[in-house]
């Protein structure tokens, strides 16, 4: 195993079941689907009933697709379309840095997914044994991962995000 090979599996791993780790915890955990769809409402991702299990689904196969190595790319690009609306519909009112709530590390997990895309999965992959290579790595990567990313998650704002209007005083 090269030194290469070994480093993009740990970062699929990390990232991969950080990912699939979250969506179950949307499912199971804290508030459940019905808590996290109220919560998906009010930050204007309606209906939040859908949104919930459309974003843990999404977070669980692309999670679980990125750690294994399977269809590498795609994986990543569905990484940029979830921390894309991530960013926008809960962090980005509260600037950059990761204390107050900002955007700092979903911007720190797509570029990192982005990353492995360019890099492709590697030898101990899906990817590796099917196609004996990761298909769609390299400069075809970086653009699978960031327009199929961008398009899901500008296409998904578009469509869906609703916030509620300011009170006036």
């Amino acid at each position: 195993m090269s030194s290469f090979d070994f480093a993009v599996l740990v970062l699929r791993a990390s990232l991969g079941g950080i990912m699939a780790a979250h969506g179950y915890h949307k499912i199971f955990l804290g508030g459940r689907l019905s808590g996290n769809a109220a919560w998906f409402e009010r930050l204007g991702m309606r209906p939040g009933a859908f949104h919930v299990r459309v974003a843990a689904g999404t977070e669980i196969l692309a999670g679980a697709a990125l750690a294994l190595g399977l269809f590498t790319s795609l994986a990543a690009a569905a990484f940029v379309a979830l921390m894309l609306v991530a960013a926008w519909t809960v962090h980005r009112r509260n600037g950059f840095y990761i204390m107050s709530s900002g955007w700092e590390y979903t911007f720190v997990l797509a570029v990192t997914a982005v990353c492995i895309a360019v890099l492709g999965a590697g030898e101990f992959s899906v990817d590796h044994w099917i196609f004996g290579s990761t298909p769609f790595d390299g400069w075809t990567g970086l653009v699978v991962a960031v327009a199929v990313g961008a398009v899901g998650g500008i296409g998904q704002l578009v469509v869906f995000y609703r916030p509620a209007k300011a009170e006036a005083a």
